[in-house]
């Protein structure tokens, strides 16, 4: 299954992906998640999202330094739920256990 995601993970089933609202050349309003998605998978996205942004970490610094920048909360715990996909996509990918401290060979 992973053959067929050449991109990446799958952002829009579970929720995540932002679409924003064009009309030919005008762009109008703020983006918006898809409506579309697997509500389970992106009910289980957002519980991971909150339980990793009330636990002491990377996540919930970011959280909080983004929130304090003035960005809606909503949109910040967004982007956590997409890191979240991310990292699980990395794991799954790499047959390999999930590792903190993981440096990139390119970085």
């Amino acid at each position: 299954m992973l053959k067929k995601w050449r991109h990446g993970p799958p952002r829009c089933h579970a929720g995540v992906a932002p679409f924003e609202h064009r009309s030919g050349t005008s762009v109008r309003g703020k983006t918006q998640v898809s409506h579309q998605a697997r509500k389970r998978l992106k009910s289980l996205f957002h519980l991971g999202a909150m339980s990793a942004i009330r636990m002491k970490g990377e996540l919930q610094d970011y959280y909080q330094r983004k929130v304090s920048e003035g960005k809606n909360k909503m949109l910040v715990l967004n982007a956590i739920r997409n890191k979240l996909i991310h990292r699980i996509y990395a794991v799954v990918k790499r047959g390999e256990k999930y590792d903190e401290k993981y440096l990139s060979p390119l970085a």
